[in-house]
């Protein structure tokens, strides 16, 4: 399984039936593909609750994610301005907000939106998916294109928000925030709890039950 999709496969297991999610761009679409569309609720910021995949086919110009992905409707989709989705989000009606991340820190603070030096469009609905969705799930590789770590003790791109961010999943481990700093819960594939610790720069604890399964591999 290519690493994308194993990240993605892995954040479906967090959700809960019935949910309303946000997927973002990149990652979070993928987690689509290992979801029971009839029983998730898929939103996107531009106006559509009841987003679902499309055939290429099926494909409507005018019907697009936040993204500019083409998407297709669920039975019973529900349109609106974007004014009126960005009051759902903001008035805490999203479950959870699926966004990949630059760097995420040992706060929990994310930043996802701009690389100094290199141009930019603008923030887009990250801030107040970060502020209002009531559970934040970040989706990225484990370290950049050069190597370097992107679970970092402080971030120094520019942040999205101060909001913390629930759990984070890359390639190479899956983190909860609990009791005030990440706790290391899961390890993706074959990776060891050396290979995480040489490849991050945050502070985090390994959980009990993680540490009694790899002693006993």
């Amino acid at each position: 399984m290519k690493i994308k999709e194993m990240i993605a496969k892995r954040t479906a297991e967090e959700l809960t039936s019935q949910s309303i999610i946000n997927l973002g761009i990149g990652i979070p679409t993928l987690v689509a593909n290992y979801l029971d569309e009839e029983n998730y609720y898929l939103h996107t910021e531009n106006g559509l609750l009841g987003v679902t995949s499309v055939e290429e086919a099926d494909v409507d110009p005018l019907l697009v994610n936040a993204g500019k992905l083409p998407v297709g409707e669920a039975v019973g989709a529900s349109y609106f301005h974007s004014a009126d989705s960005f009051a759902m989000i903001r008035g805490g009606h999203v479950d959870v907000a699926i966004l990949g991340a630059l760097q995420v820190d040992e706060k929990g603070t994310v930043a996802n939106w701009a690389v100094p030096g290199k141009g930019i469009i603008g923030v887009g609905g990250a801030m107040d998916l970060l502020t209002g969705a009531n559970q934040i799930i970040i989706t990225m590789g484990h370290v950049s294109k050069d190597g370097s770590p992107k679970f970092v003790d402080t971030c120094t791109f520019p942040i999205t928000s101060t909001r913390k961010a629930d759990i984070i999943v890359t390639d190479l481990a899956v983190f909860k925030w609990k009791d005030h700093g990440y706790e290391l819960v899961e390890l993706m594939g074959e990776a060891t709890l050396e290979e995480v610790e040489k490849n991050t720069t945050a502070t985090y604890r390994v959980s009990e039950v993680l540490l009694r399964k790899e002693k006993n591999r």
